[in-house]
């Protein structure tokens, strides 16, 4: 338990960050989750828009600290891939 007046200040900085990056990491999944469904229904157009759609989401995340650099590259070359071979 938090005692001296630093601590306890931490203690509210961070159930602060905690909440706003669950929020943010919420977002994320749920742009994520429409690219999925829409490559699971093999609408490559909605596809392609939702990828749109979710890749400055990824970013935001990357440059707010939620997800790293390299995740956020790799969902989107997989996810990318995919939507491309929607077309094939």
């Amino acid at each position: 338990m938090a005692n001296s007046p630093q601590s306890k200040k931490r203690a509210r900085q961070n159930e602060r960050r905690f909440a706003i990056n669950k929020a943010r990491r919420s977002r994320i999944r749920t742009y994520l989750r429409k690219v999925e469904e829409a490559i699971a229904s093999g609408d490559q157009a909605a596809a392609k828009t939702a990828l749109q759609n979710v890749q400055p989401e990824l970013m935001r995340g990357v440059t707010k600290g939620v997800l790293h650099k390299n995740t956020v590259a790799r969902k989107m070359s997989r996810l990318s891939s995919r939507v491309k071979a929607l077309g094939v």
